[in-house]
């Protein structure tokens, strides 16, 4: 099991801001993910604030449960095969593990796990000041959008070096929703 505490910012850019920060940090280079969604149909694990999805990367699968913690989310990860990530895409049933034992934890019911769907990701990573500077186009439901996000160690030092950025580029501080989120508001708008 490895389980790690997230500590990130995050905002949304337009188009044109997101190439300006990729010019301007020379960013060129882009990996593709895929996350994979997974919740309730009465969204437990949202009235939980967390999320679950698995993470397809080149070529490797990553189940991740994401839960509120003291300062930033606990995060925990199991690595599962294509195989049983496609089983679990297919059948919504969880794969034994670490993700499986700390849902159990947090009184979600795991038979009641649904496949939603999948947002795929056009990521770059840069080390800015102390910590990882991300760049991403993201897909999903017919939608794309751009965001930057910023994940630290610490978060007094990350938020001000992060609004020290957004100020230098002269973009507005907005309110932005992770992408889990973003992803079951574009489901829900759809199926209106």
């Amino acid at each position: 099991m490895s389980q790690e505490i997230e500590i990130e910012f995050k905002n949304m850019l337009t188009k044109e801001e997101f190439h300006r920060l990729c010019e301007s940090f020379a960013i060129t280079t882009f990996i593709e993910q895929v996350n994979h969604y997974f919740e309730t149909p009465s969204f437990s694990l949202k009235e939980k604030s967390s999320a679950l999805r698995i993470r397809e990367k080149n070529g490797a699968y990553t189940i991740t449960l994401k839960q509120p913690a003291v300062t930033g989310l606990l995060e925990t990860h199991q690595t599962v095969t294509k195989q049983e990530a496609e089983w679990m895409m297919e059948t919504g049933t969880m794969i034994p593990g670490a993700v499986y034992d700390q849902l159990l934890l947090l009184d979600i019911p795991v038979e009641q796990l649904h496949y939603y769907g999948s947002l795929t990701t056009q990521r770059a990573e840069m080390l800015y000041e102390n910590g990882t500077l991300v760049f991403d186009h993201s897909f999903y439901f017919h939608h794309d959008d751009y965001e930057l996000e910023y994940e630290v160690q610490t978060e007094e030092t990350g938020k001000k070096s992060f609004l020290h950025l957004l100020a230098q580029y002269n973009i507005p501080v907005r309110p932005t929703k992770n992408k889990v989120q973003r992803f079951f508001l574009a489901k829900q708008n759809i199926s209106q």
